[in-house]
């Protein structure tokens, strides 16, 4: 017998799920999707007045190590070139992250080697701090205060709406630093971006005869007793409508502007000074390299704490959040026929890369067991 499955949420999550189920013949899905239209945060469009690929909802840069993942989305689109480089506006100056060799020899007016260089920014550090436990703890440690104070505090803050003190060091391990020119800010095997951009990724993900799509609804969970099983790409506690307490995410602000030719030379620069309110600018024809526009798009991106009528983007994840997230947990487990997928069904901060990968793993778990055995997860929150 077939089974009639629903997805909440037309993102890279839902949509993979969607169609790993669809295309076994065993399962009917209604993917049900409260935005107008498809992709999530990832979604593109071509504006009207300047032709450029704007991502809608700040910029994505496809990027991944698993074969695997690379493969899937090359089913569905052609993929451009492109290497992530990075920007940084500092007090000191304009320099390149992540921080590279280039970077500190630019920073402290140095010519070191990679060895040198080691040598010298391991000198910088605080060995006084054993076992970072914060942020800052974590920067002290390993840059040392110039490095830290100039590319790290003030944009830390500004993104996370706290002082680094109160974020956790793992952060950090986001933003490596590396003793040789290499300037790519992802290490990753594969990378680049959809020539026809990520919407048309989802579409054609979701172009199947099995999976029905209703653009504009929002699936209520009151629904949830028509489907055999359900999958929530929402956030957690918005399935539980809110009712032990709101997790906390940060929320984005776009200040649009267009300008004549090339405004910054660069698709993202990041402003580092506490005293500039945005984090940083993004200007999209750059994430088209192989386009040739006339007249160009820019962002101001601000980062605010989400309130309730905002799009969330970046769990924040403070201890106060990981004790609600354990309650959200404990209630789900005795809620059968559900599965929270995704960023913020799993309340942690994902690229698409992990998304698709962790949906990809979950439809294979999924087809190789009972559906009163699906996993609550695509991945523990914890």
């Amino acid at each position: 017998m077939t089974k009639k499955i629903a997805i909440a949420g037309a993102g890279f999550a839902g949509a993979v799920v969607a169609r790993e189920l669809a295309e076994t013949g065993k399962y009917k899905i209604v993917v049900f999707e409260s935005r107008p239209h498809l992709a999530g945060n990832c979604h593109t469009e071509r504006d009207a007045e300047t032709g450029v690929m704007v991502h809608q909802y700040g910029p994505h840069i496809f990027h991944t190590s698993r074969e695997d993942v690379w493969k899937y989305v090359n089913r569905f689109a052609k993929f451009g070139p492109y290497t992530n480089r990075v920007k940084a506006v500092t007090a000191r100056g304009v320099f390149s992250l992540p921080i590279n060799l280039l970077t500190i020899n630019q920073f402290f007016g140095k010519t070191f080697d990679p060895r040198e260089a080691r040598e010298f920014i391991g000198s910088l550090g605080d060995s006084s701090i054993e076992e970072p436990k914060t942020f800052e703890d974590q920067a002290l440690k390993f840059l040392g205060r110039d490095l830290y104070e100039n590319f790290f505090y003030g944009y830390t803050k500004k993104q996370w709406g706290v002082e680094p003190t109160e974020l956790p060091a793992s952060i950090l391990s986001r933003l490596p630093v590396r003793f040789n020119y290499d300037d790519n800010y992802y290490v990753s095997r594969y990378q680049g971006i959809p020539i026809d951009g990520y919407t048309a990724i989802v579409e054609k993900i979701l172009d199947h005869e099995n999976i029905e799509v209703q653009l504009g609804e929002k699936f209520d969970p009151a629904f949830k007793d028509q489907f055999d099983h359900v999958f929530w790409s929402g956030p957690i506690d918005a399935y539980y409508n809110f009712e032990l307490g709101r997790l906390q995410y940060r929320s984005l602000q776009f200040e649009r502007f267009d300008a004549e030719g090339d405004y910054q030379g660069n698709p993202v620069i990041n402003y580092c000074e506490a005293r500039i309110p945005y984090t940083r600018i993004t200007e999209h024809k750059h994430f088209a390299p192989w386009e040739t526009h006339e007249k160009t798009v820019c962002f101001k991106e601000y980062s605010k704490l989400a309130e309730p009528s905002d799009t969330p983007y970046y769990p924040l994840r403070l201890q106060k959040d990981k004790e609600l997230l354990r309650q959200y947990m404990d209630r789900i487990q005795g809620e059968p026929g559900i599965t929270f997928i995704g960023r913020l069904g799993t309340y942690r901060y994902l690229d698409m890369h992990v998304v698709i990968g962790e949906s990809l793993d979950l439809a294979k778990t999924c087809l190789g067991t009972s559906i009163s055995d699906w996993p609550k997860f695509s991945a523990s929150p914890l």
